[in-house]
């Protein structure tokens, strides 16, 4: 069993911006990732308004702040599941993997999101097989082939550019009249000659045996559907909370976000949350660095308190 000053769950962009803030504190800090440190940035191909850095990748940025991490202290546990956690002790205990064994009096929880599906079966059938979620990591292997790309948010607008350096043809499917982006992302779309939109519409199905054939794309105003030959599609329509783990130990609203306070305080002493986890109104790589500042800002004054 080790012992650290803080345990954070979660490696992405709030997750480190705590650990960084902590450990040059002169806390012991332990940052546990299910997946690759990082979180949904990593996914990101152009980073183009982090105040004071240039233009970048989603993963270098991701990737520096590791770095930093890592630099200032903080141990980093990656590709590790917790399989067991007691948050309501003074002691937090945390099992990692079913055999290491973690103890901290403070938690912050930092999972964030994972990409949101089209809920089909289909699409679960072809995943992997043509039907992706992260461009950066799949763009290349749909060089000069057709593909679409399903949402309207700045995600979908912005990768769909991206796969333009790959894709002979890139449709975006909607299912609003309307894009929620920023202006500069719907008019880059919108000029790109690769580019092409079917708006008020919903893919409704996946076609093919081995791999992706075709989508089923229905018109959302007169019912009216087409198939498109394609044989990749990207879905980006949002991300759903990793808060699963927390239900019955933390209060979390029907949108399965994590309630906090200014403070990014939970309703359970010495357990703070930040990042895409927590219920706020805006998602950005600033908004998760500013809430892993408070929450690391809180934990240093809970510490001095007790």
């Amino acid at each position: 069993m080790e012992k650290f000053d803080a345990i954070i769950l979660g490696g992405g962009p709030a997750g480190l911006t705590a650990g960084i803030y902590l450990a040059r504190a002169k806390q012991s800090v332990l940052i546990v990732d299910q997946g690759s440190v990082g979180g949904q940035i990593i996914l990101t191909h152009k980073v183009a308004n982090y105040p004071g850095v240039p233009e970048t990748s989603g993963y270098q940025l991701a990737g520096n702040m590791k770095k930093q991490a890592k630099e200032f202290g903080c141990k980093i546990v990656s590709s590790s599941k917790v399989t067991k956690m007691d948050l309501i002790s003074d002691q937090k205990t945390i099992e990692v993997d079913g055999e290491d064994v973690y103890t901290s009096d403070s938690v912050i929880i930092a999972s964030g999101g994972e990409p949101r599906s089209l809920g089909l079966e289909s699409e679960k059938r072809l995943k992997g097989k043509g039907v992706s979620y992260c461009a950066t990591c799949d763009g290349d292997f749909f060089q000069d082939q057709d593909i679409v790309v399903v949402g309207g948010g700045n995600s979908a607008l912005e990768e769909a550019v991206s796969l333009t350096a790959y894709a002979r043809s890139v449709t975006i499917v909607h299912e609003f009249d309307h894009f929620q982006a920023y202006a500069s992302a719907v008019k880059e779309a919108s000029e790109h000659p690769k580019i092409n939109f079917i708006l008020e519409s919903n893919v409704v199905d996946f076609k093919g045996k081995e791999s992706l054939e075709s989508v089923i794309v229905k018109n959302l105003k007169d019912g009216s559907e087409q198939e498109l030959a394609v044989t990749g599609a990207f879905i980006f329509i949002g991300y759903v909370p990793r808060s699963e783990a927390f239900k019955g130990i933390l209060d979390i609203n029907d949108r399965g976000e994590i309630i906090v306070d200014r403070d990014m305080k939970t309703g359970v002493k010495g357990v703070f949350a930040a990042g895409d986890v927590i219920s706020k109104r805006y998602r950005q790589i600033t908004t998760a660095v500013s809430d892993g500042t408070i929450a690391a800002l809180s934990v240093l004054e809970y510490k001095n308190k007790k």
